[in-house]
């Protein structure tokens, strides 16, 4: 999206030095040594530059800026690394553990509740269970709770 904006400007800068040489030409009597010359070259270098700089921004964000594959990567590790401790959980736990591995580490307490589909006492229940296993931590925020892995 970026470059694309860069070639739109592109664009009007080529328009935009195109009719103030036609201006220039129809105006300035003093031929190569008008100072007007000058102004436009300047403008069309500075203007130029800017759209260099913004195209480089949009190349270096397509090509570096793979935000994205680390979040996956990062949940397939979590994944991973309580593969071995669910064998040993009861289905209840390990229901509420992999939702809290599927919001990446942390959710609310509340939203465990809706996702997990059980009532809040049982989600209290089972959180107490893995909590004294050491696998998640419970965070007062506000009036809820966050529950984060360990």
């Amino acid at each position: 999206m970026i470059t694309g904006i860069a070639v739109l400007m592109g664009f009007i800068i080529f328009s935009f030095n195109r009719a103030l040489t036609d201006i220039v030409n129809t105006t300035c009597s003093h031929g190569a040594e008008c100072p007007m010359w000058g102004a436009i070259d300047f403008q069309t270098n500075v203007s130029t530059g800017i759209m260099m700089f913004v195209i480089a921004v949009g190349l270096y964000f397509t090509f570096f800026g793979k935000e994205e594959v680390v979040i996956e990567s990062n949940q397939k590790k979590s994944s991973k690394k309580y593969n071995k401790i669910m064998d040993r959980l009861t289905s209840d736990e390990t229901i509420v553990l992999e939702k809290v591995i599927e919001a990446e580490g942390a959710i609310f307490q509340s939203e465990l509740v809706d996702k997990a589909k059980f009532s809040k006492a049982k989600v209290t229940r089972v959180l107490d269970k893995l909590e004294g296993k050491n696998l998640i931590e419970r965070r007062r925020r506000g009036m809820s709770n966050v529950v984060i892995l360990k």
